[in-house]
């Protein structure tokens, strides 16, 4: 057994109740046999003058939202540092280029797809079904208004464009041929073969656009997909077509998809937007044929406990010279949300 001088060095990098949200006591006691613990103690988030102070010699270090960014001075703070692990999504913000250079590096994205997928299977499902203008008319008219409604459409045998193949969009597609929908998918890093093989059928965005009556984007937020739909794009949709995103606002030119919404001519669900919290006087919430929730895709119990899970497993596999399985390379940045 090690004894304490031999044990890894490991920083918790994350105010005490984001770690007790996302790291249950079973993983924190995991943690502890692993290494030797030193735990932030403040109650807010660090700053990178904090940080490069607390980041010396320790070989790793789990981060999280409200992490300060890796700069110049924290790295040349980190004498020891081999392996960060980070309990969240994206860290192309926190982590720059230059600490790739001699550290290992993970994350959790993958914990996050499975309600993002879930949500926006339900969005779909609701928008086909109008489902929100059922219970809005019942509440509102009384019965006989609300069997006024037009009827709904079904999923099954439904034609569905998914725009993006990471870890949510193979989600979102595991569950759409669950229930019997036909997928196409645009993607330009997924070929033919790998489409194939997903029983999918690839398509550039346009022809996607334009023959499926329902669109949901999961595309990453990148240089290449930055406003990548906006009026043109929004133009191919056919009439009474269902447009999702459970993605980023980062994808969507919002005051084109506003004036879209705007004729009636075609529904929608948004998680995300430009402006967040979104504002009181936003015009997004006078639409009847839109349905917005704030930014909540990936908030369950079920996921922050397995953010803090996937974290453990990773280091634990790290310390063992096991693969990881969520591990981030320099080269994966330009195409990774």
């Amino acid at each position: 057994m090690l004894s304490e001088s031999d044990k890894p060095k490991i920083l918790i990098a994350l105010r005490p109740a984001l770690y007790d949200l996302l790291f249950a006591d079973e993983q924190k006691e995991r943690l502890a046999s692993l290494g030797e613990l030193s735990l932030q103690t403040q109650a807010g988030n660090l700053s990178e003058a904090q940080l490069a102070a607390l980041i010396g010699g320790q070989d790793i270090v789990i981060t999280s939202w409200g992490t300060p960014v890796f700069s110049d001075a924290v790295l040349a703070a980190a004498d020891r540092l081999k392996l960060i692990a980070h309990s969240a999504g994206s860290i192309k913000l926190m982590l720059p280029p230059p600490v790739f250079a001699g550290r290992r590096v993970t994350h959790v994205a993958y914990s996050m797809s499975i309600p993002v997928a879930e949500t926006t299977l339900a969005l779909i499902l609701l928008c086909l079904r109008n489902y929100h203008k059922f219970d809005r008319a019942f509440k509102d008219g009384g019965w006989a208004a609300a069997r006024a409604l037009p009827a709904g459409g079904e999923l099954a045998g439904a034609r569905v464009g998914v725009v993006g193949a990471g870890y949510t969009g193979r989600a979102v597609i595991k569950r759409l041929l669950a229930l019997d929908a036909e997928v196409w998918l645009c993607d330009p890093y997924v070929d033919e073969e790998s489409a194939a093989a997903m029983g999918v059928q690839k398509a550039a965005l346009e022809p996607l656009m334009r023959e499926c009556p329902i669109v949901t984007l999961q595309a990453p937020a990148t240089a290449e997909t930055y406003r990548m739909i906006g009026r043109e794009q929004l133009s191919w949709l056919r009439d009474g077509a269902i447009f999702i995103n459970t993605a980023r606002a980062h994808l969507i030119d919002e005051a084109a998809l506003l004036a879209e919404l705007q004729t009636g001519r075609i529904s929608a669900a948004l998680d995300v937007f430009d402006q967040e919290p979104l504002p009181d006087d936003s015009p997004f919430r006078k639409l009847d044929k839109l349905i917005i929730t704030p930014h909540v895709a990936a908030v369950t119990r079920q996921s922050y406990k397995r953010q803090g899970e996937i974290t453990v497993d990773e280091v634990a596999r790290y310390l063992k010279g096991d693969k990881l399985r969520y591990e981030v390379t320099r080269d994966m940045l330009d195409t990774m949300a």
